[in-house]
């Protein structure tokens, strides 16, 4: 014998309480390249062809800013990412920083 079971209504969600606005979004963290007197600008070059993969053009650009402007925004990433580009810039002796973006 079978009964008849009322069904059950479960409370609606509201799809947008869901979602997650651009603003409520991390923004990320900066990786930033600072100059010293130390290091030649080839050898800056290299290391970031090396940690970040870029073709030379690109590594040159950003060696420039950090020669002539003091300083480079070289990417935006997630903690963790920033902070491993971080260590791996140190590991290569270069004076790297990382920041919350805004």
């Amino acid at each position: 014998m079978f009964v008849n079971a009322e069904p059950m209504v479960l409370p609606g969600i509201d799809p947008r309480s869901d979602q997650q606005t651009k603003e409520s979004l991390d923004s990320g963290y900066l990786v930033i390249c600072w100059d010293d007197p130390i290091n030649l600008m080839d050898y800056v070059t290299h290391v970031f062809q090396k940690v970040f993969g870029w073709n030379r053009a690109k590594a040159e650009h950003h060696m420039m800013e950090v020669h002539q402007q003091g300083k480079s925004l070289l990417t935006r990433a997630s903690m963790e990412t920033a902070e491993h580009y971080v260590h791996q810039l140190h590991r290569y002796n270069l004076h790297a920083t990382m920041e919350k973006a805004e």
